[in-house]
């Protein structure tokens, strides 16, 4: 026991300073695609090597108020499982960030777009992108908001609540990636329970539904289930591309595809899986919206 103290004291505090301090990505780390758009001529080969269809290129159609050929790239981060084969199919356009995207409470925010057109040579010219190849999540206001609430997210959990948030995490059908990262929530360096916010085992304790996977048929019943059981009022977040759009599972025979299929969704955070600070910054942004639930 004397050894168990002496160590604990010399390896001394680890818990993180989020939000505070973000922490920096290993490197390695492989995170979200970035396309340059201008560069990027040929997106019928990165999304042939898409596995989820995160990445289509569709063409076929006519530019509108001309005869020439468009078409349209779509590069879709709720479907991404940040694999990187896009990369690897047209290194010369798209670059992978040591960083994901981050949580949205609108699925379309994760969706970006460029519109092409084939000029006298036949080759595919960019008519019109988005303004950034990646999404920015949060708007300056809720970014900023989510700030000040992850700095007193005690106090701000305890004006929503009365008392602490509670969770009830739920498997629908995942592998498993998003329940170790869930996990560590709790371990000494994320430390969730300083925020207020603990994890419980029955719906009706909840107040927050953490739902991973796609929705498998068999768990369809369960998990509304689940929903009805949870008290009102209550938030519910999609957590990892599974959960977003049924990831690399889809919408099949066995399978419903994303959360949103089944039961409402108020924030979705992307990843495959997601990191324990973004599924804390999403967690923090679910908790920023709900003044604003009708």
């Amino acid at each position: 026991m004397l050894k168990v103290l002496r160590q604990a004291f010399r390896t001394g505090i680890l818990t993180n300073r989020f939000p505070a301090v973000q922490t920096v990505p290993p490197d390695g780390f492989q995170g979200k695609p970035v396309i340059d758009f201008a560069r990027c001529t040929t997106g019928d080969v990165c999304a042939d090597a898409c596995p989820t269809g995160a990445l289509s290129f569709a063409r076929g159609h006519k530019e509108p108020g001309t005869k020439m050929d468009a078409a349209e790239l779509i590069l879709d981060y709720g479907k991404c499982i940040f694999c990187g084969e896009c990369m690897r199919a047209a290194p010369e356009s798209i670059t992978v960030a040591a960083e994901l995207p981050p949580a949205t409470a609108e699925k379309k925010d994760l969706i970006r777009r460029a519109r092409y057109q084939k000029d006298k040579h036949k080759r595919w010219e960019i008519v019109e992108a988005d303004s950034t190849s990646h999404p920015s999540g949060q708007s300056a206001e809720n970014a900023t908001s989510a700030e000040i609430l992850g700095a007193s997210v005690r106090e701000a959990v305890y004006k929503l609540f009365g008392r602490s948030l509670h969770i009830r995490e739920v498997d629908a059908g995942s592998c498993n990636g998003c329940e170790v990262e869930i996990t560590a929530l709790s371990n000494p360096i994320y430390d969730i329970e300083r925020f207020g916010i603990h994890f419980v085992a029955s719906p009706r304790h909840a107040d927050m539904l953490l739902v991973t996977g796609p929705v498998t048929r068999n768990m369809a019943p369960a998990l509304k289930q689940t929903y009805d059981a949870t008290p009102d009022p209550k938030l519910v977040v999609a957590v990892g591309a599974c959960g977003i759009s049924g990831g690399i599972f889809g919408q099949t025979y066995a399978s419903c595809g994303g959360i949103d299929s089944v039961i409402p969704v108020d924030m979705y955070i992307p990843g495959c899986p997601p990191g324990p600070e973004a599924l804390l910054r999403g967690i923090l942004f679910a908790l920023d919206r709900w003044p604003g639930r009708k």
